[in-house]
């Protein structure tokens, strides 16, 4: 499989979260870089963070 840079839409489908979760998560210190005035995030990077412990509240568990 491709290792490629996924869109907000893209990791939000991913975690299962709406696009506003991602960017409340991004505002919490989930791993992203912007690319302009777009946001690219590693799978793998994102993976990580959900397993040592994601955002630090309950912010978006009733978002889907």
């Amino acid at each position: 499989m491709e290792d490629r840079w996924l869109s907000v839409d893209e990791i939000g489908d991913y975690l299962g979260v709406k696009r506003d979760t991602v960017y409340k998560w991004i505002q919490k210190g989930m791993p992203g870089n912007k690319i302009g005035r777009l946001w690219k995030f590693k799978k793998d990077e994102v993976d990580e963070w959900v397993r040592t412990g994601g955002p630090t509240d309950n912010t978006g568990k009733d978002e889907q």
